[in-house]
């Protein structure tokens, strides 16, 4: 089922959204705060965000702001606020569309529809020898086997495929993979490249001969 990620400080609101969703095919993540759903898209891939504007702490348009520095996932902005400036904004700082409460259910699923549409990837499958990376469905797969990963560890094996033989310093990856401005040690880069590494070791993919370090610099992938 496709996973789509729901942010509303109203539990009430993500019941009802819950429950449209489910019955067309949706599997949906529920989050009532803007850190809590950072926090989960850290380690979970998913296929859409609807966010809420009016949050306290941190509002839709913030949160939306936060996601698109990190992620490419589509947003859709649902709030009570109408008006045109409103969706400008909405619009202006990233966000694929906006839906103003009360909204008709008939419309919620066309609109999260073509949003998927719009933003499905031309080449939705990267395959290097006996590994299959799908962009569609955040899965990735060796000899057809799914080994499972986190949305980072996901994008950076995205980002290394898609650009094998380019050395990519730290810092590079910081800012592709976290945003730029975001304060994150470079061993957490390390971290994650280990935990790369193990995963495709358990599953005898010859990892070392393709994610190579290079010494004071970063990472590349060898093809």
């Amino acid at each position: 089922m496709r996973k789509i990620l729901l942010v509303d400080d109203e539990m009430r609101m993500l019941d009802l959204l819950d429950l449209y969703l489910s019955q067309n095919g949706f599997s949906c993540i529920k989050k009532t705060s803007g850190a809590c759903a950072l926090n989960y898209m850290e380690d979970h891939a998913i296929e859409l965000v609807i966010i809420d504007v009016m949050m306290p702490d941190m509002d839709g348009w913030d949160l939306c702001q936060l996601i698109k520095q990190q992620s490419d996932v589509p947003i859709i902005m649902l709030t009570a606020k109408g008006s045109k400036p409103d969706v400008v904004k909405g619009l202006t700082i990233g966000a694929d569309d906006y839906i103003a409460k009360p909204f008709d259910e008939e419309e919620l699923i066309a609109r999260i529809e073509a949003v998927l549409r719009r933003t499905k990837s031309t080449g939705s499958e990267i395959i290097f020898k006996e590994l299959q990376l799908n962009k569609e469905s955040y899965d990735f797969y060796y000899q057809k086997k799914k080994i499972p990963v986190t949305q980072k560890e996901f994008v950076l094996l995205e980002l290394f495929l898609s650009h094998q033989n380019h050395v990519f310093s730290r810092e590079h990856l910081i800012t592709k993979i976290w945003g730029y401005g975001v304060y994150i040690e470079d061993r957490t880069v390390d971290s994650h490249i280990r935990n790369i590494r193990e995963k495709l070791r358990e599953v005898d993919f010859p990892i070392d001969q393709h994610l190579q370090t290079v010494w004071g610099i970063g990472y590349k992938w060898v093809s």
